[in-house]
């Protein structure tokens, strides 16, 4: 199956922002190259927040380009076979961690947002690192940092907001409680 498959199906599952998701599977459908960078029209990105339940702490990226705070993620890439690969994938890259986990469950979200390359429509997942991990910067970050989720408002932008409050919900609705 072809990463584009894959994320067709996976949209195609995803339940809820019922007009964002018919949004990116109309994009699918009109681009078939809609999941690389080159498609001008936009592309599907795949991204995660890092988030460790133990410490009660989610990971963001102040992000070179962008110098925002930001959850982990960006392009699909030939060899990611799907769009939970790609996320789980930039996730590892971004933070430098090894052994981090795809929450279950599929997507958290969906954000479309514009960037200096294209329209980005954001698959949105959450990972969970390991007991102890240690994060360590890339060269697409200028900081990484370890936030408490009462923090997010104040260092990153709605979109970062709305990604935590869905993954503390499906913390607590998997898990039977959630970070504080």
């Amino acid at each position: 199956m072809s990463l584009h498959d894959d994320a067709a199906l996976v949209l195609k599952a995803y339940e809820g922002q019922e007009e964002l998701r018919q949004a990116y599977l109309d994009h699918l459908a009109a681009h078939p190259d809609g999941m690389g960078k080159a498609c001008r029209a936009g592309h599907i990105t795949a991204s995660a927040l890092v988030v460790d339940p133990g410490r009660g702490q989610v990971l963001l990226t102040l992000h070179r380009k962008l110098r925002m705070w930001l959850q982990m993620g960006g392009h699909c890439e030939p060899s990611d076979a799907t769009l939970a690969d790609a996320a789980l994938r930039e996730a590892t890259e971004e933070s430098g961690i090894a052994g981090l986990t795809l929450l279950p469950g599929g997507p958290v979200r969906l954000d479309r947002h514009h960037t200096p390359c294209a329209w980005h429509l954001d698959v949105q997942y959450a990972v969970l690192a390991p007991a102890g991990a240690v994060e360590a910067i890339s060269d697409e970050s200028l900081d990484l940092r370890w936030f408490a989720p009462d923090e997010i408002p104040d260092v990153a932008d709605a979109s970062v907001v709305r990604l935590l409050e869905a993954t503390r919900a499906r913390l607590r609705a998997g898990r039977g409680d959630g970070m504080a």
